[in-house]
């Protein structure tokens, strides 16, 4: 896992290294997860909201096989601003080689918004995971034309309170607890349909203290 500088993600950016997805979606590894999502599979080029009740409740876990399936594929994913250090043996465990993970720590929310929409834009990243302390719509709106740019996955940790307000990223979804799966609920899909809910059984990575 490598921690990354502005200077350094620039220069990876600058250097590109790989070829932008030219499918509509990437099938997330849960079949009934991707029978709701247009395309099959979480949309490139966009940006999706995870709105989650809480951290460590599969959360991570849901992104898994995509991501793992991004790095067998020679991209990079960016992590910005996670609230918790991944743990990097369990990563390793889920099949996402730590060097190809990379590590942005920022000190304002300017500094996030920033490296995202970077990351979003590098043709060598597969997909940005972003925590913002709080997001605008013109914010969501950039990070959305950074994705098309970039060809990529975008993907935005955001609280359950979000789930109040509207939003222009493509695909919003509300994650559950339960005793063994995890809820997920769609709040919106663009050219897809809302309101349907499918349970997971997914393993969350543990974390390292920060």
């Amino acid at each position: 896992m490598e921690r990354v500088t502005f200077e350094r993600l620039a220069k990876l950016c600058q250097n590109g290294g790989c070829d932008r997805h030219a499918r509509p979606a990437l099938p997330s590894g849960f079949a009934q997860l991707d029978a709701h999502l247009p395309g099959g599979g979480w949309p490139t080029g966009a940006i999706a909201e995870l709105m989650s009740d809480a951290i460590g409740i599969g959360e991570m876990g849901l992104l898994m096989p995509a991501l793992s399936n991004l790095t067998r594929a020679g991209r990079y994913i960016a992590w910005i601003a996670p609230p918790y250090l991944p743990y990097a043996p369990a990563l390793a465990q889920r099949g996402l080689p730590l060097d190809r993970v990379l590590l942005i720590k920022t000190r304002t929310l300017q500094e996030s918004l920033w490296a995202t929409e970077q990351a979003l834009r590098c043709p060598a990243i597969g997909a940005t995971l972003s925590w913002p302390a709080y997001i605008a719509d013109k914010n969501v709106r950039r990070l959305q034309l950074a994705a098309e740019s970039g060809g990529s996955l975008g993907f935005l940790y955001r609280p359950a309170e979000a789930a109040r307000e509207s939003s222009p990223a493509a695909l919003r979804l509300r994650l559950h607890a339960s005793l063994d799966d995890l809820i997920i609920e769609i709040q919106k899909s663009r050219g897809g349909l809302t309101g349907n809910r499918c349970a997971l059984a997914v393993h969350t990575p543990a974390a390292a203290d920060a």
